[in-house]
């Protein structure tokens, strides 16, 4: 596709609190602020998870928020990338063992990069984020070359045949 080589330019954030302190969600809000300004790199916050392509997590999993986080992720559009923000997003952090929490993102969801700190600082996720944006690029890449054929079309009597070039997809087969 054309517009997947814009998606490393203007990535869209979806930021979801799983049900922490908010001490992490007012250090996100600080990164959209004009002193660290993270949509300068073209970064926007989205509040659709149809149209985001990284997911920042705040705060442990809870018994309300778990079906709500999964069901989100799930709406989110392949490829995507995880950020947990925080020490309670990555293993529960301080609300570890208590009876509403039931501990880090990474139980339920992939995480791809782990932003750890108890209320992590703006420059930490924007380290987070961009590394999260080079294994966007990655999955990327993955998922063009499983659809790419092998050979290219033979041409026969000025006719391009195609019915040669797809290739058969034995169960268990890695590409790369």
């Amino acid at each position: 596709m054309k517009l997947n080589k814009y998606r490393k330019k203007s990535p869209w954030i979806l930021h979801y609190n799983a049900g922490g302190c908010n001490g992490c969600d007012i250090e996100i809000l600080a990164c959209l602020g004009p002193k660290y300004d993270i949509e300068r790199f073209g970064m926007i916050n989205s509040g659709n998870p149809k149209q985001a392509d990284i997911m920042l997590v705040t705060g442990p999993v809870t018994k309300r928020s778990r079906e709500r986080l999964v069901d989100i992720y799930s709406q989110m559009p392949e490829p995507k990338v995880v950020v947990a923000c925080g020490s309670c997003t990555c293993t529960g952090g301080v609300f570890r063992g208590m009876y509403n929490c039931e501990g880090g993102v990474d139980q339920y969801i992939p995480v791809d990069v782990y932003v750890p700190g108890c209320g992590c600082r703006p420059e930490q996720i924007i380290a987070g984020v961009v590394e999260a944006l080079a294994k966007l690029e990655q999955k990327t890449k993955d998922i063009e070359k499983s659809i790419r054929l092998d050979r290219s079309p033979q041409i026969n009597n000025g006719q391009m045949d195609r019915r040669e070039i797809a290739v058969e997809i034995a169960p268990g087969k890695v590409f790369g």
